[in-house]
């Protein structure tokens, strides 16, 4: 947290906030947070003077174009920013500080300490770690296609949920997700990847590409501390089929809900409307 949603939903708000405004200086006070470049007085210098253009996201990296260089946020954990106005003090957990010409600034905080930040020249950026690492989109119009997916899952022999939390495989999905949309394909989170038919290809894909839609569309989910860049919670936790509800009436069939560890995370199932078999034709067994 935050996955793909939540980081759409900062970057909107933040391309609502943020665009045409010049930097005037950054201030770094936890070192460790900037990776790229390695020093931090030079990652404030190739900020120094910079219009930010547009705003834009792979997976759960939000990507800042300015004129000459790209700033490469991952939030993790706790990460938020908030654009501040001119004389407000840092709170104790704000680590990066990004000054405007206007007086206004852009804080980042993080409880955990967790994000991370890179700078890199315009056009050097996708071909560098973490994005070059970073697998295709789940959503959109340049999203994976059934195909794709289909040979991606089928290479592996790891659980599904496990397979699909892999950013290398596809970008954007964390547990919240690949939960909600595993209970609306049908799949149970630990059947081996590999032995999908490929009748369910398409319905997964669906499935996971609606999930994420319907959670932008509803400003994320707010399940412990998450806020967009104006501070503001989102919604899509009213939904929640199985997430998080251990315990609880399915919303289709009225099992309770079932909670074990899946690759190491904690996973939420209705074991009645998420058989653990399949078979080749891409019919549920019991």
């Amino acid at each position: 947290m935050p996955e793909l949603p939540e980081v759409e939903t900062v970057r909107q708000t933040l391309t609502e906030l943020l665009i045409g405004r010049t930097i005037e200086d950054v201030w770094v006070g936890w070192p460790a947070m900037i990776k790229e470049p390695d020093d931090v007085e030079r990652f404030a210098l190739m900020l120094t003077g910079q219009t930010i253009q547009s705003i834009g996201r792979k997976g759960k990296f939000l990507k800042l174009y300015l004129d000459d260089c790209v700033l490469v946020s991952h939030l993790r954990m706790e990460g938020k920013y908030a654009l501040k106005e001119a004389g407000s003090e840092r709170s104790k957990h704000t680590h990066v500080v990004i000054r405007f010409t206007d007086g206004t600034a852009l804080h980042y905080a993080d409880v955990r300490k967790f994000g991370t930040m890179h700078a890199f020249v315009k056009g050097t950026e996708e071909q560098r770690p973490p994005l070059s690492k970073v697998g295709p989109e789940p959503v959109g119009k340049d999203r994976i296609t059934a195909d794709e997916l289909g040979t991606r899952l089928k290479k592996t022999t790891r659980a599904v949920k496990a397979a699909l939390l892999d950013q290398s495989l596809v970008a954007g999905l964390g547990n919240i997700y690949v939960d909600e949309a595993l209970f609306r394909a049908g799949i149970h989170p630990a059947v081996p990847a590999h032995t999908l038919p490929d009748k369910l290809i398409p319905v997964l894909l669906s499935a996971i590409s609606d999930t994420l839609q319907e959670a932008i569309d509803q400003g994320g989910t707010s399940i412990r501390s998450y806020v967009n860049g104006k501070g503001e919670m989102g919604y899509f936790q009213q939904q929640l089929f199985v997430y998080g509800r251990t315990g609880e009436p399915c919303r289709k069939c009225g099992t309770p809900i079932s909670r074990s560890v899946v690759g190491g995370r904690g996973t939420h199932t209705c074991e009645v409307c998420q058989p653990n078999r399949v078979n080749q034709k891409g019919e549920k067994e019991t």
